[in-house]
Parts: C-alpha cells; sequence; structure tokens
C-alpha cells in the first residue's frame, strides 16, 4: 500500500435503513487492498458496532477510517449527550437504548464490548452533554 487511504462516512441519527453501509465499505476497501479476512472482519464489527451507536445513542455522527501499511485507525464523532459512565457503559449487558431500539432487535448492551474485543487500541474521548470520540486501531500484520 503506497499512500494512507483515508474515508469518512456521515451517519444519521435514527436512520436503521442506512446502518451497515460504513461498515460495508470498509469491509470491501480491506478486502480490495488484501488485508487478511480475520482482520477486515474486525474492523467491520468495530465499524457497524460503532454506527449503531451513532443511529441509537449519538444523535449521528461522522465515522472516519484511516488506513495505512501498519494499521486500520476508525474513529466515530458524535455530538450526542455523551457518556456518563464509560465503565458501565464497556459492561456487556448495559444498555441505554430506547424502547424503538429494542424493539427493533438493537440495544442489548453488547456495541462497546464487541469493539473493545476486536480492536489493540480502544479509547474513548467523551464530555456529557458535548459528544464522544471513540477511537480505535487495529494492527496489521
Amino acid at each position: 500500500m503506497a499512500d494512507p487511504i483515508h474515508l469518512e462516512y456521515e451517519v444519521a441519527a435514527d436512520d436503521y435503513q442506512a446502518a451497515g453501509a460504513a461498515s460495508n465499505s470498509v469491509k470491501e476497501t480491506l478486502k480490495m487492498l488484501g488485508v487478511p479476512t480475520a482482520i477486515s472482519r474486525r474492523a467491520a464489527i468495530i465499524t457497524y458496532e460503532a454506527e449503531m451507536n451513532l443511529v441509537i445513542h449519538g444523535g449521528g455522527g461522522k465515522i472516519v477510517a484511516n488506513i495505512d501499511e501498519k494499521s486500520v485507525e476508525l474513529m466515530t464523532i458524535d455530538e450526542g449527550p455523551g457518556i456518563p459512565d464509560v465503565e458501565k457503559a464497556v459492561q456487556e449487558g448495559f444498555t441505554t437504548a430506547g424502547d424503538r431500539a429494542r424493539e427493533m432487535g438493537f440495544g442489548a448492551g453488547m456495541g462497546l464490548p464487541n469493539i473493545k474485543r476486536n480492536a489493540d487500541v480502544f479509547e474513548i474521548f467523551t464530555e456529557v452533554g458535548s459528544g464522544t470520540t471513540l477511537r480505535t486501531v487495529i494492527n496489521l500484520p
């Protein structure tokens, strides 16, 4: 890979129909670059879970993917309500999803735990009332 690749995706709040478009694009891009399937899958899981967090919790936002020879960096940026208790939010089963999301089969409290499990680097920067930035990195072999 000669030059780093930079991808950006806008994700709208409550747009369950479009959710998954960014993760599919990231996965296809990595596949075209010859990135191993296991790593492409991890990146797709991280991106999908982050996308759903933007749709359900973050009031929409942006996903940024930076891909170079050493790593895949995935960032999610929103201006939503922020996360009051990050430690609690990364526990499996904890959710603040509303009834609509749960009725549609989402909001099981596995998003952040799945992201953390699939990332080599997992960082959350959040401020209540100002939004959240999630940064993950997957190292390439």
